[in-house]
């Protein structure tokens, strides 16, 4: 008899978490996977905090409802903004036995061993670095870090309209880059944190030098993932393991279909929900 489906929820506001399930399914193939982007109201990183938290709780309740046990943020405006609310006043009532992970923490415990000068570099949204996650969370681990921060509002629309590789999008690059360096030229280690900044990361290590660390976050995120499960084998055991991935948006399934494919280089077939 087949198992009942459990799939880990992957969510993010868009098509950017695609890298974090590309990095998750490639460490933990044999689990089933549930993506859902929020793209008819993407994009979270201008929106406030009241808003990313109530879109951010519609879409962990939707896929509470279709059978996940354990959901991801893979949205790091949706981890600044929304995941400690949720975990702390919307779980307990929703499902006690059930978990919200994000992606802030992992990618911060991944810096330690990277950095020799204590500089580190942020890059993300104008959201995710104005609720200031990032230095919050490196402080916890690293509390004599220097942390330097620069919001990029222009990576992600570069993204997703596929200039992220062509000439007009190195001038937005360089900009930030210089900015972030200039104010501190100690740094070291630069954490990309917007899961839309794998597809700049050839642009981004162009403009850098060699003696500068790039953290990003898809790796980092699959193994805190799959060293979660380890250290929770009553929340492994209830994951379904049927190799298998749906992929939910809220808004055209061919749009999505067409942008998915530019983050996992394989074609995807999407279906379409309203969230509300």
């Amino acid at each position: 008899m087949a198992m009942q489906q459990a799939p880990i929820g992957i969510f993010d506001s868009g098509y950017g978490g695609l890298t974090i399930l590309g990095e998750i399914r490639e460490l933990m193939p044999e689990y089933d996977y549930l993506y859902l982007g929020d793209n008819a109201r993407a994009p979270y990183g201008s929106r406030s905090f009241e808003v990313v938290y109530e879109f951010t709780l519609q879409a962990v309740r939707y896929l509470f409802n279709e059978g996940c046990r354990l959901v991801i943020l893979a949205c790091n405006t949706a981890s600044a903004k929304a995941l400690r609310s949720i975990q702390q006043r919307d779980l307990p009532l929703l499902n006690p036995a059930n978990r919200v992970l994000g992606v802030i923490r992992p990618t911060v415990e991944s810096i330690s061993g990277l950095t020799g000068t204590n500089h580190v570099g942020v890059l993300g949204t104008p959201g995710t670095i104005a609720s200031e996650s990032y230095p919050i969370e490196i402080h916890k681990l690293l509390p004599e870090a220097v942390v330097n921060s620069e919001a990029c509002p222009m990576w992600v629309p570069l993204v997703e309209n596929g200039e992220h590789d062509q000439p007009g999008a190195d001038y937005f690059v360089k900009k930030h880059l210089d900015n972030i360096l200039g104010r501190d030229p100690e740094i070291d280690t630069l954490i990309l944190g917007c899961t839309h900044y794998p597809l700049l990361e050839n642009k981004i290590r162009s403009y850098l030098p060699d003696s500068v660390n790039i953290v990003s976050q898809g790796k980092y995120v699959a193994a805190g993932l799959k060293d979660y499960l380890y250290r929770h084998p009553e929340m492994e055991e209830r994951c379904s393991r049927n190799d298998s991935c749906r992929f939910l948006t809220t808004e055209s399934p061919e749009k999505f279909s067409e942008m998915a494919s530019l983050f996992l280089n394989t074609p995807v077939e999407a279906e379409r929900i309203i969230l509300g």
